[in-house]
C-alpha cells in the first residue's frame, strides 16, 4: 500500500528560516548509512531552491520552493515510475528519513505524488542507498503468459524469490521446484546456489529473470542453445542492466586475436598468479576465460556474462550494482587485473627508477624496459604494453628530467573548439511577432552578454535591452545576469531571450520590468486548506513585460497585460457586453434582490470606499459575489439629483472609473484574502450633494435613496484577474498598501489567474504555443572533423603541468609548474587508443561529438616514433584496425556498441548487447567511436575461413543467426 504525500495534512507551521538550515543540515551531514535504514529522494531543483530560501533569512523570499515536487523524477505522472539512469546531486539528492519528515511537515507534497522511499542495503565493499531496487518478471514455466512483477533488494538471497512465487502462484509447498533465469534472448540458465544475493546472481531490472519449474515438468527442454552451431567469436553478450558499457569492452578485446588465441589454448592455466596481492587470486582472470569459451564455441548466438559481472564489482566495488560506467575505465581495470592475475613475476623485486642525466635515450629506454619486465611480465604486457619518453623542463632553474615509462593504451585528445551552438528562442517586445528559434555561434567559454551579442547582429535588437532566462514548468527557472557564464546553460535548457524597452534598461529609466506568469484556477476553492483561494496551475509560456512606475494600478496592468498577449488573446467585443445588459434588464426580481443586498451589505470604512456584495449575470446564471475577483459597473439614480461630478484628481480613482458616465461607471473590486463577508469594492459617481458633504455612502444613505438601485449597465468582461506572486508561481503575495496599486520592491512577480470557461473562451492556445524558425535553423549543423593524425599531434605536444599536479624539482627542491611532453618510443603489437570524449574541467563538463577520421587500414605511426633500430632503421610501425568501442548519447547517459572484425574470417560486425549484425567498413568511422583497437599489420594473420558475404545488401536471417544489414 502506497500513501501519498498529498493526502497527509495540511503542512505545519514552520519553524524560522535559520532554524530549518540547521536542522537539515545537521541530519544530513551527520547521519550515517546504516542497513536497513529508509531515506528518501528529493528533486534537485527543488532543494536547491529550498536552500536559497533558507539561507536569505526572508519569509518573502521570492526563493520560497512552494510544496515538495518530484515531478522531474518521475518518466510520468500515472504510473509514477522512476526515470533511469538518474544521477545523485545532478537529478536528484537523498537525506534521512528524519530531514524528509521535517520538510514534509513544513512544506507538504504535491497532491498523488508518492513519497520515494529508499532502503539502505550492505553490499559487498560498500553501504549504499538502492535507489532503483530490482524489479523482476516472475513466472511459471507451464504459464509463461502470466508474468507478475516484484522489488527485490540486491542483498536478498535468492532463496527468497521461490517462498515469494510459490505464494503469487499458489504453488503447494510440497511439490518439487527448481528455479531458472530466463534471459531475453530466451535463454535460460539454473540457479542452484539459493543462498547467493540477488547482486551475486546478476539479476536486473526489467527481465524475464525467473521462471519456477514445478518437476513434473522438468523434461521441458530449457537448452534451447544446445543444437545451435554459428560462427564462433560472433556472439552476442545479453544487457543484464545497464551493462552495455561492459559487453562494448568485452567484445573488443575478445576480437583480440592474441589475446582470445591465449585463452582458448588454455596457456592461461599455468600462469594463474594465487599469491600476487595486487592481483586478484586469479578469478578475474578465470571469469574472463569462462566467457571467452563460451562466446568462441559456436554454440551460442548470446551468452549471458552473469559471474564475470559479479567478479568485476565484487574487486572493483565502482562497477556494482547497474549504473551505467565508461567503457574505457571497464577496460583499464580488467586489462590490469588480468595482468596482475597472469603476472609471471611471483615476487616482485625493489627497483629504484633513475634519471636520464644526459645518457643517451636508447640507453635509458632499455635499462627501463628491463626494469618494467622484471616486474611485470604476462601476456597483457607482451600484448597491449609500449613506451613513452617524458621530457619535464623546470620554469625556474631550466633542470629537464627524462623518463621512460610504459603504457597499456594512449588517451589522446581531441582539438577542442573554441566556439559552441546555442538554440535559443527571442521573444520580441512587439506584442504581434511570435517568438523566432535562432541557432546561434557563441564563445564557448564566453558570458550571457556575448550571447545577447550574437543574437543582436540578426535582431538588430541592442543586446543591453535583452534579458536571458531559462524556462522550466511554464515559469522561470533562473534569470541571467550578463556576466554570468555561459557554462552554467546546458544544451537541453530552454533558453528565451526577451526584448526589453529603452525605459526599462536606461539608468533612469521610467520602467518596470515585471515577470509574468499565466495561471489557470480550478472550477472549486480548496475546501480544507488556510484561505478561501482557488487552486491554480501554471500554463504556457511566461513573458517578461515592461511596464511605466506610474502605471501599476489594477486597471493599468491589465490593460498593459492585455496588450501584450493580444496575438493569442482576444478581447471581449461589444455585442457580448449588450447581451448581458439586456439579459440583467429582463429579471426585474433579480434586481430588486441585489438592492436589498446592497441595503444590507453596505459599510463605511472612513476612506470613502463602500463595502458591498455584488450580483451580475454570467452565462445564465445569477452569480453573488463575496470574495470577488472581477470588476464591476454600478450605475445609481437619484431623485435628488442628476448631476455628476469629476472625480478625476480624487486619490484612488483611476482613469477608467472616471471615464465610465453617462450610462454607467465601472469600480473596481479587489482581491482579499480576508473572510467572505469583508470584500472591497469602491463605489464612484455619488450625488453631488453628498460629495460637498463629503459623505459616502452608508447603510443610513442608502436609507434616504429609497429608489436607488443597481441597475443593469453594459460593462467589459474582465479576463483575469492579478495577483503578486513569488518567482515559482505559487505564493501569493500582498499588494502592499491596500489601494488599487501594486506595490512592487523585492519581488517583480505577478501572475495573471484566468477561469477555465474564460480561458478555453478568448484564449487560444494553438496560437500561443506558435513559434517562427529563423533561416539559421534551416542549415544543418556542420559537425567538425579532424584526423586521427592531429589527436596524436596533440598527445605529443608540449603542455604546461596544472597547479594540481605540479612536479618537484630536485634542484630546487620546490614542487614547480614545469613543461612537459610525451613522445612515443615504442609501440606495442595491439595499440588501444582512447579518444578523450569527455571534458572535464573545473568550470565545464561537455561530451565533444567530434568526428575523428581513423583510418581501417594503414595508419602509419613512423613519423611519431622516437626510436630507432640498427637494422631496418625504424621499427614497424603501421596498424590495422581490428575494433571500435562506440558510445551514444550525452555526459549523463547514453549506449555503447562495438564494431569488431573476426580473426577467423575477415568480416566485420556490430555487436549490440545480444544483437548481432554484419557491418560495412564505410560505416565503422562515426561521431561515435571512443576506443579504437589496433593490430601491427606483421602480427596479423590471413583469415582461415572465407568472408561469408561479398554484399549485405539484403536484410535475411542467416544460418550463424546474424543480421544482414547495412549498418
Amino acid at each position: 500500500v502506497v500513501i501519498m504525500a498529498g493526502t497527509a495534512a495540511p503542512a505545519a507551521e514552520p519553524p524560522g528560516l535559520e532554524t530549518q538550515r540547521r536542522e537539515i543540515e545537521a541530519l544530513v551531514q551527520h547521519h550515517e548509512l546504516r542497513a536497513g535504514d529508509s531515506w528518501y529522494m528529493l528533486e534537485r531543483r527543488w532543494y536547491d531552491q529550498w536552500k536559497e530560501y533558507v539561507e536569505t533569512g526572508d519569509q518573502n523570499s521570492s526563493s520560497f520552493p512552494g510544496q515538495i515536487d518530484n515531478t522531474e523524477l518521475f518518466e510520468d505522472l500515472e504510473s509514477y515510475h522512476l526515470k533511469d539512469r538518474l544521477v545523485e546531486n545532478e537529478d536528484f539528492v537523498l537525506i534521512p528519513a528524519e530531514a524528509w519528515h521535517k520538510l514534509l511537515a513544513w512544506y507538504d507534497m504535491l497532491p498523488d505524488q508518492p513519497p520515494l522511499e529508499r532502503k539502505v542495503v550492505d553490499l559487498p565493499s560498500t553501504v549504499k542507498v538502492e535507489v532503483y531496487p530490482v524489479e523482476i518478471f516472475l513466472c511459471l514455466h507451464s504459464d509463461m503468459e502470466n508474468i507478475l512483477t516484484e522489488q527485490f533488494s540486491r542483498a536478498d538471497a535468492i532463496r527468497k524469490t521461490p517462498k515469494t512465487m510459490r505464494k503469487l502462484f499458489e504453488v503447494p509447498e510440497s511439490a518439487e521446484t527448481r528455479l531458472w533465469m530466463k534471459s531475453s534472448d530466451t535463454s535460460c540458465e539454473r540457479l542452484r546456489n539459493i543462498h547467493m544475493t540477488v547482486l551475486d546472481s546478476c539479476l536486473s531490472s526489467g527481465m524475464v529473470s525467473f521462471s519456477l519449474l514445478l518437476r513434473t515438468a522438468s523434461a521441458l527442454n530449457m537448452n534451447v542453445q544446445d543444437s545451435y552451431r554459428g560462427q564462433p567469436g560472433v556472439c552476442g553478450l545479453t544487457n543484464l542492466g545497464n551493462t552495455c558499457f561492459m559487453n562494448s569492452a568485452l567484445q573488443c578485446l575478445s576480437n583480440t586475436p592474441p589475446l582470445t588465441e591465449y585463452f582458448l589454448r588454455n596457456a592461461y592455466l599455468e600462469e594463474l598468479n594465487f599469491t600476487n596481492p595486487l592481483g586478484m587470486r586469479g578469478e578475474i582472470a578465470e571469469a574472463y576465460a569462462d566467457v571467452i569459451k563460451q562466446m568462441w564455441s559456436g554454440r551460442h548466438y548470446s551468452v549471458v556474462p552473469r559471474i564475470f559481472k559479479t567478479k568485476v564489482g565484487h574487486f572493483a566495488s565502482q562497477f556494482l550494482g547497474y549504473q551505467q560506467h565508461d567503457s574505457q575505465e571497464l577496460l583499464s581495470f580488467l586489462l590490469d587485473g588480468l595482468h596482475e592475475d597472469l603476472n609471471r613475476v611471483k615476487n616482485k623485486e625493489y627497483i629504484e627508477l633513475r634519471d636520464a642525466d644526459g645518457r643517451p635515450d636508447q640507453e635509458v629506454a632499455e635499462e627501463a624496459w628491463r626494469n618494467h619486465r622484471r616486474r611485470n611480465d604476462s601476456v597483457i604486457v607482451d600484448t597491449f604494453h609500449g613506451l613513452f619518453k617524458s621530457t619535464l623542463v623546470c620554469p625556474e632553474c631550466s633542470k629537464v628530467s627524462v623518463t621512460f615509462d610504459p603504457f597499456c593504451y594512449l588517451s589522446v585528445p581531441l582539438p577542442v573548439s573554441k566556439e559552441r551552438v546555442m538554440e535559443v528562442f527571442f521573444v520580441s517586445v512587439d506584442p504581434a511577432a511570435k517568438p523566432v528559434q535562432h541557432r546561434l555561434i557563441v564563445p564557448k567559454a564566453g558570458k550571457v552578454s556575448d550571447m545577447c551579442t550574437a543574437l543582436s547582429q540578426v535582431t538588430n535588437v541592442p543586446a543591453s535591452q535583452m534579458v536571458v532566462a531559462d524556462v522550466f514548468n511554464h515559469r522561470f527557472y533562473k534569470i541571467y545576469q550578463a556576466d554570468e557564464s555561459l557554462s552554467c546553460i546546458l544544451d537541453r535548457d530552454d533558453i528565451f531571450v526577451y526584448e526589453l524597452s529603452r525605459g526599462a534598461v536606461e539608468e533612469d529609466g521610467d520602467e518596470l520590468v515585471l515577470a509574468l506568469y499565466l495561471r489557470e484556477r480550478s472550477h472549486y476553492r480548496e475546501y480544507g486548506s488556510s484561505n478561501s483561494n482557488y487552486g491554480t496551475s501554471l500554463f504556457g509560456h511566461p513573458l517578461l513585460v515592461s511596464v511605466p512606475r506610474s502605471q501599476c494600478s489594477h486597471e493599468a496592468l491589465y490593460q498593459v497585460f492585455l496588450q501584450r498577449l493580444s496575438r493569442y488573446v482576444r478581447a471581449p467585443d461589444p455585442s457580448e457586453e449588450v447581451e448581458e445588459q439586456e439579459e440583467a434588464e429582463d429579471d426585474e426580481e433579480e434586481e430588486e434582490e441585489e438592492e436589498e443586498l446592497y441595503k444590507t451589505n453596505g459599510v463605511n470604512d472612513g476612506n470613502g470606499h463602500g463595502h458591498i456584495i455584488c450580483r451580475f449575470s454570467f452565462d445564465g446564471a445569477v452569480i453573488y459575489h463575496t470574495n470577488t475577483e472581477h470588476y464591476y459597473c454600478l450605475n445609481f439614480t437619484s431623485s435628488d439629483t442628476d448631476d455628476e461630478e469629476d472625480d478625476s484628481d480624487k486619490p484612488g480613482t483611476s482613469k477608467r472609473e472616471v471615464d465610465g458616465q453617462g450610462e454607467g461607471s465601472e469600480s473596481e473590486v479587489n482581491q482579499s484574502n480576508d473572510s467572505e463577508e469583508q470584500v472591497d469594492s469602491t463605489v464612484v459617481n455619488s450625488s453631488k450633494e453628498e460629495e460637498e458633504e463629503g459623505t459616502r455612502l452608508s447603510p443610513q444613505s442608502s436609507e434616504r435613496h429609497p429608489k436607488r438601485k443597481c441597475c443593469p449597465a453594459k460593462r467589459s468582461k474582465l479576463l483575469f484577474s492579478i495577483q503578486a506572486v513569488n518567482s515559482n508561481g505559487t505564493t501569493e503575495r500582498s499588494i502592499g498598501d491596500g489601494s488599487n496599486t501594486f506595490s512592487f520592491t523585492s519581488q517583480p512577480y505577478v501572475a495573471i489567474d484566468w477561469d477555465p470557461d474564460m480561458k478555453k473562451k478568448y484564449y487560444n492556445e494553438n496560437e500561443a504555443e506558435k513559434y517562427v524558425k529563423h533561416p539559421s535553423m534551416e542549415i544543418p549543423h556542420q559537425q567538425t572533423r579532424v584526423d586521427l593524425q592531429q589527436c596524436i599531434e596533440l598527445f605529443t605536444t608540449v603542455e604546461t603541468l596544472e597547479e594540481e599536479n605540479p612536479w618537484y624539482c630536485p634542484n630546487c627542491k620546490k614542487h614547480q609548474l614545469a613543461t612537459k611532453k610525451l613522445d612515443l618510443w615504442s609501440l606495442p603489437e595491439v595499440l588501444i587508443i582512447h579518444l578523450k570524449r569527455f571534458s572535464y574541467t573545473k568550470y565545464s563538463r561537455e561530451k565533444l561529438d567530434t568526428i575523428v577520421d581513423f583510418p581501417i587500414r594503414n595508419l602509419d605511426f613512423s613519423g611519431f616514433l622516437l626510436r630507432k633500430t640498427s637494422s631496418s632503421g625504424e621499427p614497424p610501425s603501421r596498424y590495422d584496425l581490428i575494433a571500435v568501442s562506440n558510445h551514444y548519447g550525452g555526459l549523463r547517459d547514453g549506449h555503447y556498441t562495438s564494431y569488431a572484425r573476426n580473426k577467423d574470417n575477415g568480416q566485420w560486425y556490430y555487436f549490440d548487447d545480444s544483437k548481432v549484425t554484419y557491418a560495412r567498413e564505410e560505416h565503422i568511422v562515426t561521431n561515435a567511436a571512443y576506443l579504437l583497437f589496433y593490430q601491427r599489420q606483421d602480427k596479423i594473420r590471413q583469415p582461415t575461413l572465407p568472408t561469408p558475404l561479398d554484399s549485405c545488401s539484403s536484410l535475411t536471417h542467416s544460418a550463424s543467426g546474424v543480421m544482414c544489414t547495412d549498418q
